[in-house]
């Protein structure tokens, strides 16, 4: 069965095309800029080819057309036509309370996406626009919603809730819903296939950090806890978002600054994190050079930032009364072994060694723990994109069944 995968961002859409007979990618792309000048699309064969073409995009209907071209060109295609392809999978940011699992697109599921807007303004409204854009140009093909708080919602009301008036609750559903869901359950299953057990015999803390960063605590194979909160903006400091913070600060500034509500929300969005801090970058390989010619302002910047990872591991430890494996992924989780080592100094404590040749190493898919370690460390690369051609699989072939 050929899958193909949709992440619609407001500006940008990324694809691509599984074969999931032969678990393989035939290819996949992205779709820049669209709506801005200078939009073009960037097509990667199997074999690593890239065919980069600027080309006027409007809207996400013409990303959903020109992916149509790319994978059904005479010389560089993959597939005859868009028939070819069996259903379609989009990852959708937030599912509220209503969804605990991936499901397949209907009027419905398109309603409750909408609902869910206020909870997720800035991606919500691209991923149902990913949605219809197919639609429009692959008519009745089915497709599935995969969503990225789907696997947090397994938490405990003592995790989830936040600690302001219960009428709020009632009325907006503000609770802790957490992020980066997909991959938090891919690595974490992968985790437990490494070690050989089942996931419901394992405690594992999922470290996805990247630009934007959340970890979450797993215990026997399901989400107990987890960073991020009602958006994306809680938990640790990252590129951009601030993470947590004490929330008078917002009335401070606001007060000294004259900043309206949108204006502080920005600002802890895309002008804080370890760029607010370093003043500097929000791209943390950046600040690691910065630290090397002695900057301050980004070393201090890299030092809240693994500090923050320990402080979440730890706790997340006595949340689940021990663990057996801590899982690093993501951008900087798979390929900074700087900031893993450091982030995990001082937890020996817990039972964490790490092996001093392999933890110096940029190693995936691999135990960077020493032989004695009580606690397994892995790193592991994320799959999102598998994860939700794996759903839309699975889901298409019961409906059909």
């Amino acid at each position: 069965m050929l899958i193909l995968v949709i992440n619609a961002g407001s500006s940008s859409l990324k694809y691509q095309l599984f074969d999931m007979d032969e678990h393989k990618v035939l290819a996949k792309g992205l779709c820049e800029r669209i709506g801005i000048a200078g939009s073009k699309n960037t097509h990667t064969l199997a074999d690593g080819t890239k065919i980069v073409t600027e080309v006027n995009m409007n809207t996400h209907a013409d990303a959903i057309r020109i992916l149509t071209d790319r994978l059904t060109d005479a010389e560089h295609g993959v597939i005859k036509s868009m028939a070819d392809i069996d259903a379609v999978g989009h990852r959708v940011l937030h599912g509220g309370q209503k969804f605990s699992g991936s499901v397949i697109v209907d009027d419905a599921v398109i309603a409750a996406i909408e609902e869910c807007i206020p909870l997720g303004p800035l991606h919500n409204p691209a991923n149902l626009t990913g949605i219809q854009a197919c639609r429009e140009v692959m008519g009745d093909v089915p497709q599935v919603a995969v969503f990225d708080t789907a696997f947090h919602q397994t938490m405990p009301e003592k995790a989830y809730m936040y600690a302001i008036p219960y009428e709020y609750y009632r009325k907006y559903a503000i609770r802790r819903y957490g992020f980066h869901g997909t991959s938090h359950r891919y690595v974490s299953a992968k985790a437990a296939e490494m070690l050989g057990k089942p996931a419901s015999e394992l405690k594992i803390i999922t470290c996805h950090l990247g630009n934007g960063s959340s970890i979450a605590a797993v215990s026997g194979g399901k989400c107990v806890d987890t960073s991020m909160g009602l958006t994306p903006l809680e938990g640790l400091p990252m590129g951009t978002r601030s993470g947590d913070l004490d929330p008078a600060i917002l009335g401070f500034i606001a007060e000294h600054e004259g900043l309206s509500t949108t204006e502080l929300v920005n600002m802890l969005n895309k002008k804080s994190g370890v760029l607010g801090i370093s003043e500097l970058s929000s791209d943390f390989r950046d600040l690691a050079t910065a630290r090397e010619e002695g900057n301050h302002q980004a070393t201090l910047a890299l030092e809240i930032f693994d500090y923050k990872v320990k402080k979440y591991i730890g706790s997340y430890a006595a949340a689940m009364g021990g663990v057996d494996a801590i899982v690093f992924t993501g951008g900087i989780g798979e390929n900074n072994k700087t900031a893993r080592n450091v982030a995990l100094e001082g937890l020996e404590f817990m039972g964490v060694e790490l092996d001093p040749e392999k933890s110096q190493q940029s190693l995936k898919n691999v135990d960077i723990s020493a032989p004695t370690s009580r606690v397994k460390v892995l790193v592991i690369e994320t799959d999102e994109e598998f994860v939700i051609a794996s759903d839309t699989l699975e889901l298409v072939t019961a409906a059909k069944a």
